[in-house]
């Protein structure tokens, strides 16, 4: 779609005061998919040409402009490390409800800062505790927990002008036993319920992360892995009616109750049972 209301295609490394309709451009596949009468001057991140993903000893960096092709090539790659992580980024990936031409055009930085609550980058950076870098128009820097930065159906924490430069996952995190279950009323459609666990067996930390099914990530901690009651307890305490998403991909009542089993299934599969 053309952006008529574009006056303006500006570098991002130009050091312009942050103003009334600038918008980032990345991927740009949300963007240019709906109007946007509001927007006036887009300032291209391209050119800053970040590597899509740095790999070091004790995490896994990923930048807000590496698309989601770029980061299902790393999982698939035999010989990158962390297998157990490695198989929720794939399934996180293919949870996109897009063809593979999107998937080269889109960025785990623009589904996050999108902050859709069926956006599979979100599940994928909050199970792994991922943390955020934000860059600010006068370049200062702050951190901010992945679980933290969606505060809602399309909207996070990022101020007027700062930018989300990277998603760092630690190797803590990366090393876990992972699982993730989904659901859709169709096969390849926006997800409904998209529930990923994490358990950490040296320490028997277990954790059940939900997304798509609510407004904003939710996740459901344990010290020691929960029997099925005590995790249904706990999410009928996290899903409160007013974060249960209405629209046409589901019914409130069928979220949770979707929820809730897709939380089981997790749970066994993480348990071994």
């Amino acid at each position: 779609m053309d952006l008529t209301s574009v006056r303006e295609l500006v570098d991002a490394r130009c050091a312009l005061p942050w103003q009334p309709g600038d918008a980032w451009l990345a991927g740009g596949t949300a963007l240019f998919a709906e109007p946007q009468p509001g927007v006036t001057r887009l300032r291209d991140l391209a050119v800053m040409e970040w590597p899509p993903w740095e790999i070091q000893d004790d995490h896994l960096v990923i930048a807000a402009t590496c698309t989601v092709a770029q980061l299902l090539a790393l999982t698939q790659d035999p010989d990158a490390p962390w297998p157990r992580a490695r198989a929720l980024i794939t399934a996180c990936c293919r949870a996109f409800s897009s063809s593979f031409k999107v998937w080269n055009t889109a960025t785990v930085g623009g589904n996050l800062c999108l902050a859709l609550p069926a956006g599979p980058m979100i599940s994928m950076a909050v199970a792994l505790d991922g943390m955020c870098r934000l860059l600010a128009p006068d370049q200062r820097e702050r951190l901010v927990p992945a679980a933290d930065f969606v505060t809602g159906a399309g909207r996070t924490l990022l101020l007027p002008g700062e930018v989300l430069r990277s998603v760092t996952l630690p190797a803590a995190a990366l090393a876990r036993h992972t699982t993730v279950h989904r659901m859709s009323l169709r096969p390849h459609g926006r997800s409904a319920a998209l529930v990923t666990g994490t358990y950490a067996p040296d320490t028997g930390r277990l954790e059940v992360v939900v997304t798509a099914a609510t407004r904003r990530p939710l996740t459901a901690h344990f010290v020691r892995p929960p029997s099925p009651p005590v995790l249904r307890a706990r999410l009928r305490e996290l899903l409160e009616p007013g974060l249960i998403v209405d629209d046409v991909h589901g019914h409130p009542a069928w979220r949770r109750q979707v929820t809730q089993q897709l939380a089981e299934a997790a749970r066994h599969d993480l348990m071994g049972e």
